[in-house]
C-alpha cells in the first residue's frame, strides 16, 4: 500500500516507534526490504539516494519501487533520499515518489531554507511530503572521510532554536538532525547528544526527527533516540555489507574448480539483505 511520508510518520508517532528507511539500490535489495516488512507486518520506507544514480538510474528503478509499494501488504512510502537538486526532486515526484528529501545541509542557512521551501511547494502539487536537513554529519555527506568522524571539524550539530525557525519558514514534514551519527562504517563508537533530539522536538512542536547514519548504532542508543522522538531511521551501509559478506561466504563454500553462477551469488546476498533488514526493523519497532 503506497502512502506518503507524512502518513507513515503519523503511524510511527502513534506507536512511538521509528520506521526503517532502507535504500534500494538494486532489485534484490528492493525485494528484500518489502519481504521483510511484510513478514513482520511493519510499515517501511523504501528509499533511493541520488548518490546511487551511477549504480542504477532513478528513471529505471523508481517506477519499479512505486509498483512494488502499491502491491505491498503493508504501508510503504517511496522516498527520495539526499536529493541534491530541485530538478532531481522533480524527477522523483514525476515518477510517483510520495516523499522527497532536499539536502541543503552544506549550504548557508538562507539558501538551504529557500530551496527547501521550493521543494515543499513542488511536493504539494503531487500530494507528497518533504524531509529536509539542518546541521551536518560531516564529510561523509559529500562522500569523503572515513570512520566515525568524532574529530571531524566539519560536523555541525543541529541548533534547536534555528530548527524552530527552519520548520516554520519551510513547512516541512520531517527534519533530519545532526546529533552525533555519521554515514558509513563506524570505526569508533559514536557519541550521541540525545538532548539535541529532545530540544528540537520541543522547539518544533513535535516535528518527526530523522536519524541519518543509523547503521552501526547500538540497540540501546537506537531505543534512546526513539524515546526522544526519532521517527525515521535511515539504514543502508550494514545491510549492504551483510549482502557482500554473504556473497563472499558463498564463493568460499564452492569446491575448487566448481562453476561460479552470478544468479547464485545474488540469491545469497538477497537472503542476507532480508535477514539484516528484519533485525533492524525489529530494533526500530522495539519488538522481539
Amino acid at each position: 500500500m503506497l502512502v506518503t511520508l507524512k502518513e507513515i510518520l503519523a503511524i510511527a508517532e502513534e506507536k512511538k516507534i521509528a520506521v526503517g528507511a532502507f535504500n534500494a539500490a538494486n532489485l534484490e535489495s528492493l525485494r528484500a526490504i518489502i519481504d521483510a516488512a511484510e513478514e513482520l507486518k511493519l510499515p517501511v520506507i523504501l528509499q533511493f539516494a541520488q548518490c546511487h544514480e551511477p549504480w542504477i538510474p532513478l528513471s529505471m528503478i523508481g517506477p519499479i519501487m512505486v509498483d512494488h509499494a502499491k502491491k505491498a501488504a503493508v504501508p510503504v512510502c517511496v522516498h527520495l533520499d539526499h536529493g541534491e537538486t530541485l530538478d532531481y526532486l522533480s524527477e522523483a515526484l514525476e515518477i510517483g515518489f510520495t516523499g522527497i528529501m532536499y539536502d541543503g545541509s552544506t549550504l548557508p542557512y538562507e539558501e538551504n531554507a529557500a530551496n527547501t521551501k521550493k521543494a515543499v511547494e513542488m511536493a504539494k502539487r503531487y500530494g507528497a511530503s518533504v524531509e529536509a536537513e539542518l546541521g551536518s554529519m560531516g564529510r561523509r555527506e559529500s562522500g569523503a572521510g572515513d570512520g566515525s568522524g568524532e574529530e571531524d571539524e566539519t560536523k555541525i550539530y543541529t541548533d534547536p532554536a534555528l530548527a524552530k525557525k527552519f520548520v516554520q519558514e519551510t513547512g516541512i514534514d520531517a527534519l533530519a538532525c545532526s546529533f552525533g551519527t555519521t554515514h558509513g562504517i563506524y570505526l569508533k563508537a559514536p557519541k550521541l547528544d540525545f538532548d539535541v533530539i529532545t530540544n528540537v522536538r520541543k522547539e518544533t512542536d513535535g516535528m518527526p526527527i530523522v536519524m541519518h547514519g543509523g547503521s552501526g548504532v547500538s540497540v540501546e542508543n537506537f531505543h534512546k533516540c526513539i524515546e526522544r522522538g526519532v521517527r525515521k531511521i535511515n539504514y543502508f551501509t550494514y545491510m549492504d555489507k551483510a549482502g557482500g559478506t554473504a556473497a563472499a561466504e558463498y564463493l568460499k563454500s564452492l569446491p575448487e574448480g566448481a562453476p561460479i553462477f552470478y544468479s547464485s551469488i545474488v540469491q545469497a546476498a538477497e537472503k542476507a539483505f532480508t535477514e539484516n533488514v528484519k533485525s533492524a526493523m525489529k530494533t526500530f519497532a522495539r519488538v522481539d
